[in-house]
């Protein structure tokens, strides 16, 4: 017999042999049928898996983040099935599950597929999935495995076979379809009832475009046609909202060839924003006791090994540059730039904490297919900052740097969130996490206990600490309901030793200080491409680049709206006339597509009155009013970020 313990503590004995599934069914026969997937002892498994040691289960279905990721995992194997059916020959690379559904990259050896094919594909998918076949998983020989695909002549699993370990390696079967893959999976393919196959985009093998160019299909799957119907009604919405399409629309940013992939040329009107966005970050971080600090671009590689992001984090880095006989990097995180400015001068208790804050440019060198607009770039602008404390000013340190996040949420009509507390695992100790078993315990104790305290959401997630430290990540939805990551929000035990970092405490003692890395606007990039799509592009009047369109009935009163718009500029508000010969109702509808927030209407009336008529973004004709109390209304609106 085996005992196994549910998430209640709950412990229930079994016969050595049982499966996740056969537990379900134990359960209700109703959890049996909606189960896709289990965690058993901390590790993923597919549910007709035998069972033959003590452990802990997690049983998931699809309202489960864990059940969801499975199923569309699943989901590109099928897809992969119905492919191969349609285009014999065909090649694949990878299949994962994303955010919202799935993607394989294949090599269609020559062959072209069309937006018509997908349609063709989907019906073949449905099909498949009738069959109800089981995703059979089986394990082999690497030197099998590596004959298997010698022999379908397949460069590409090949290629992933290389950079596995000897040993058993693991294939998965379903109908006709055979791969290499980890798993786990969904106990068959009948789960999978609504398909939608959404894109067909290339994308370089390996992400390098050095490579050949694959073809990469977008799909996503439900359980059941209603929720499909609900995925593309919510799709729709975010199409017309999608910050790539936008921000080229509103003149925001824009990307080139020649510059580089991932490296954002920010246009006037996004430069704005950036700019309001550090002047709220600046102001909100001066309130709090912060202090700016400026740092350079590139640091000599002995930086990166001290901090040990080299041993850790060197794919994500630009290759070195040597010069003299020296490798420098270019900087892609900024925590060791500010360590060395806590290290140029001796603390004490009395300087405690001490928190230090710089909008810096960071350079990651993220793959081509993983590049995406604004939320995936290789050249990032992030509101950084380090807060160095004692052990006991750690709490009170990590609760003031939630408050800030809540006051921002607040600003930007952010309702929806949730913190990730992200914990390390401890079966990666001293590769992939610094090895530090109690240091990790303790930390992840105090963290832990903060956001108990201050009752802000939150969900624990094993193994995706950071290698210095527990992490947050923070969720955040749009207002249509599209979740981003925007932040995180870490705490550091490591660094601070592997620089030496000490104050002297109140007993005349060095002691080792606790580090907080926040950076609750996340980067200019990803925040930006956020609130492009959470208002449509419709910002906020404090917030707009263009706060102000001047709109003339006629010419004879160019000369009024010149001193209309002379005042509002001397009051800080971006103001701009509309002088073109077209009739007034032509420049209100083209004002309302730019989004500009104030419309203001110039006739004889308002002329003779000293007066505007205010026309507002999203709320129509709001009369006349006289320009002392616009200006006095806007100042409020803009001074406070209420509008």
């Amino acid at each position: 017999m085996i005992n196994i313990t549910f998430p209640d503590g709950k412990v229930r004995q079994y016969e050595s042999g049982i499966t996740a599934m056969e537990i379900a069914k134990s359960i209700s026969e109703g959890l049996a049928k909606k189960i896709l997937v289990a965690d058993y002892n901390d590790k993923m498994i597919d549910l007709s898996l035998p069972l033959s040691e003590d452990g802990t289960i997690k049983l998931f279905t699809w309202d489960d983040a864990k059940g969801k990721n499975t199923f569309w995992h699943s989901s590109a194997h099928l897809m992969a099935e119905a492919v191969e059916s349609m285009f014999p020959g065909v090649k694949f690379w990878v299949g994962p599950p994303i955010d919202h559904g799935f993607y394989y990259d294949m090599d269609l050896g020559g062959q072209q597929i069309t937006e018509d094919d997908l349609v063709k594909l989907e019906e073949k998918m449905n099909e498949l999935a009738k069959q109800n076949n089981a995703y059979i998983r089986s394990e082999i020989a690497k030197k099998d495995a590596v004959n298997y695909f010698y022999e379908k002549n397949d460069p590409y699993k090949l290629d992933l076979l290389h950079n596995l370990e000897d040993g058993n390696i693991t294939f998965y079967k379903q109908g006709n379809f055979t791969d290499l893959c980890r798993g786990p999976h969904i106990p068959h393919t009948g789960h999978i009832k609504a398909i939608k196959l959404t894109n067909i985009a290339g994308a370089y093998w390996k992400g390098d475009e050095k490579n050949k160019q694959l073809t990469r299909i977008y799909g996503v799957t439900f359980p059941n046609a209603k929720l499909l119907e609900q995925h593309l009604t919510c799709w729709k919405k975010q199409k017309k909202r999608d910050h790539r399409k936008l921000g080229k629309e509103l003149g925001i940013y824009t990307m080139n060839d020649d510059v580089g992939q991932g490296l954002i040329l920010w246009m006037p009107n996004g430069a704005i924003i950036i700019e309001e966005l550090e002047k709220l970050a600046k102001e909100t971080e001066e309130a709090a006791g912060y202090k700016r600090v400026l740092t350079p671009h590139i640091a000599k590689e002995n930086l990166y090994l001290t901090s040990g992001h080299l041993p850790y984090y060197a794919d994500s880095m630009y290759p070195p540059m040597e010069l003299d006989g020296t490798r420098y990097y270019l900087k892609a995180m900024n925590c060791p730039h500010h360590h060395k400015i806590f290290d140029a001068e001796p603390h004490s208790y009395k300087d405690m904490p001490l928190r230090l804050a710089e909008y810096g440019t960071c350079y990651r060198y993220e793959q081509s297919g993983e590049l995406f607009g604004l939320m995936r770039v290789r050249c990032l602008h992030m509101n950084d900052a380090h807060i160095y404390c004692s052990k006991e000013q750690f709490a009170q340190e990590f609760k003031a740097v939630n408050a800030m996040y809540l006051k921002y949420f607040e600003i930007f009509g952010i309702e929806k969130y949730v913190m990730r507390l992200s914990l390390h695992d401890p079966e990666k100790l001293g590769q992939k996490y610094v090895n530090e078993p109690e240091l990790w315990k303790e930390t992840e104790e105090l963290v832990r206990s903060v956001l108990i305290e201050t009752g802000v959401p939150f969900v624990e997630v094993k193994g995706e600490g950071a290698f210095y430290g527990p992490k947050i990540d923070v969720q955040i939805w749009s207002a249509i309901g599209r979740e981003f990551t925007l932040a995180t929000n870490q705490v550091d035990f490591a660094q601070p030793r592997s620089f030496g970092l000490t104050f002297t405490n109140q007993h005349n003692e060095q002691e080792i200080p606790l580090i907080i890395h926040r950076a609750p606007l996340g980067t200019h990039e990803r925040f930006i491409g956020f609130l492009i799509e959470h208002y449509a592009g419709k910002f906020p009047l404090w917030l707009a680049p263009l706060q102000v369109k001047i709109l003339p009935i006629s010419d004879k009163f160019l000369d009024y709206c010149k001193e209309i718009q002379s005042t509002l500029k001397s009051n800080h508000i971006r103001v701009e006339i509309d002088d073109r010969a077209e009739k007034i109702g032509k420049k209100i509808r083209d004002t309302e597509l730019s989004r500009t927030p104030y419309m203001l209407i110039v006739g004889e009336k308002e002329m003779n009155e000293n007066a505007v008529s205010l026309r507002i973004q999203g709320k129509g004709d709001q009369g006349m009013i006289s320009i002392t109390q616009l200006i006095n209304e806007m100042i409020d609106l803009i001074q406070n970020r209420r509008g």
